[in-house]
């Protein structure tokens, strides 16, 4: 049995409300009785992409787990790469170190049994989301290296698909026939995972699951729920909700999603 937790949505912004919603996860994370597969964070780690925002997010986003995490709108290709994953910053760099640094930030984990591929759908100084070319060949190449009886989860930050949330469906990822092509071309591509609305959801894609991590720092008010004010799109009072993705030995992919309640 393969476990991926995932969250979402953390948005660090120098307050302490973001950062004790945040924290609160990874510890019931690091408690758990049990070794995850895989601990992943899909975007909008920081609000307004700062570096003393992506400071206290390398010190919160820790785990006993193998952690991974990806940009989303909120976040900045190159901050993010230095913030966390160590990209030097140097007196005197290159023009094309720079424009390496602003590309895709796209990873992989090969887990025993199953393969994560996390993709860079942030569009730099867009809101919407849309994969890159270079992300697309990259996946392509993922999937054509991996056996086809090791299955692949993909992820990233913007849902492929309207969710029936206005908001979110105008800043959704973009360009997605070509995505769904590339899905139709491997089989065991078995369930597209992904962020950005506030929210737990469940829909398909490309003949696939689309599961839809919640928000940790906030919560979507549903079109149906919501209020007029200043908040009228969010809860800010609900409690932070992980999404657990579990792989079966028959290969059946079931998400379970859990609250997380401070019982200190």
């Amino acid at each position: 049995m393969i476990v991926i937790a995932h969250l979402s949505d953390v948005h660090f912004d120098g307050d302490a409300r973001a950062t004790d919603r945040a924290r609160l996860v990874m510890e019931y994370l690091d408690g758990l009785p049990y070794d995850l597969d895989a601990v992943l964070v899909s975007g909008d780690i920081a609000d307004h992409a700062a570096p003393e925002e992506y400071d206290v997010a390398r010190k919160v986003l820790r785990s006993r787990h193998p952690l991974i995490v990806c940009p989303g709108n909120h976040d900045e290709r190159i901050a993010f790469r230095r913030g966390l994953l160590g990209a030097a910053e140097t007196a005197a760099e290159s023009e094309r170190e720079t424009e390496r640094a602003a590309e895709p930030v796209d990873q992989v984990v090969r887990g025993d049994g199953f393969v994560l591929a996390v993709c860079d759908s942030s569009v730099p100084g867009e809101h919407h989301g849309l994969l890159a070319e270079s992300t697309l060949e990259w996946l392509e190449g993922v999937l054509t290296e991996t056996p086809r009886d090791v299955p692949v989860l993909v992820a990233f930050h913007h849902p492929p698909v309207t969710l029936h949330i206005p908001y979110v469906d105008g800043i959704r990822q973009f360009g997605e026939e070509r995505l769904a092509a590339l899905a139709e071309r491997h089989p065991h591509l078995k369930a597209f995972l992904c962020g950005h609305a506030h929210t737990g959801a469940a829909t398909t894609f490309a003949g696939r699951p689309l599961l839809v991590a919640p928000g940790v720092v906030s919560t979507t008010r549903l079109p149906w729920e919501a209020r007029s004010g200043a908040d009228e799109h969010l809860h800010l009072d609900e409690p932070p909700v992980v999404a657990f993705h579990v792989l079966g030995e028959d290969g059946r992919l079931t998400t379970h999603y859990r609250v997380v309640v401070d019982r200190r």
